[in-house]
């Protein structure tokens, strides 16, 4: 988010909107085409693009360093959808949503990349969340990681739907917002209940209760 909001401030003809523009228009490297009927020009799409690169390494590197906190087949499904998400986001950064890839059909590359970043974030809330829920002492933060996940994937849902409708033109790309801040949001609840089950000694995520462990 701290790279979109460099990236959007430098954003003055016309002004960047977070409503009307994608996220991915800020990595656009080309000034002045159109990509369905957006205005392209992003001063700083380089800043953009490495916020993206950096964002899809750091998930997978991050799941690797939590791996062995998971039980069993749960780790395994949390590493393959971190891995999801992390090409996918990478391969935003690395193929543009640009009036060129459309052109040259590169484009359907891009869309396939924020798809895979989109699902394969906000399961991961969803898959640990879960797990989360299963366990005593830490079971909100079960549900907020839940929570975060259908959110993401419903306004992935949504997004999907109005997408072409005129009447959500200047608004679509809140969807798309929704489909993705809820990943960044679980990413920072996960950082600060690592750095607090640090400070108190207490182990995160919990074990499962064994009531819950037995179902």
């Amino acid at each position: 988010m701290v790279t979109e909001a460099a990236a959007a401030s430098a954003w003055k003809d016309p002004l960047y909107s977070y409503g009307y523009n994608n996220i991915s228009d800020l990595g656009v490297p080309s000034c002045g085409g159109q990509v369905e009927g957006r205005t392209i020009c992003s001063p700083l799409s380089v800043v953009m693009n490495t916020g993206f690169v950096l964002q899809g390494v750091l998930f997978v590197v991050a799941a690797f360093v939590l791996f062995r906190l998971l039980p069993g087949r749960l780790r395994w499904a949390y590493l393959i959808l971190a891995a999801v998400h992390g090409v996918g986001i990478t391969l935003v950064g690395l193929v543009h949503g640009s009036p060129e890839a459309v052109a040259d059909g590169s484009i359907t590359w891009h869309v396939v990349g924020a798809a895979l970043a989109i699902v394969g974030g906000n399961l991961v809330s969803i898959v640990v969340g879960c797990h989360v829920l299963r366990s005593r002492l830490e079971r909100w933060l079960g549900i907020v990681w839940v929570v975060l996940g259908v959110l993401g994937i419903a306004s992935l849902a949504l997004m999907t739907t109005f997408t072409g409708d005129a009447n959500f033109t200047d608004v679509i790309s809140w969807f798309e917002r929704g489909a993705v801040y809820p990943i960044m949001a679980a990413e920072s609840v996960a950082g600060v209940a690592l750095l607090y089950s640090r400070r108190s000694g207490r182990r995160f995520p919990a074990e499962p209760t064994p009531a819950t462990a037995a179902s």
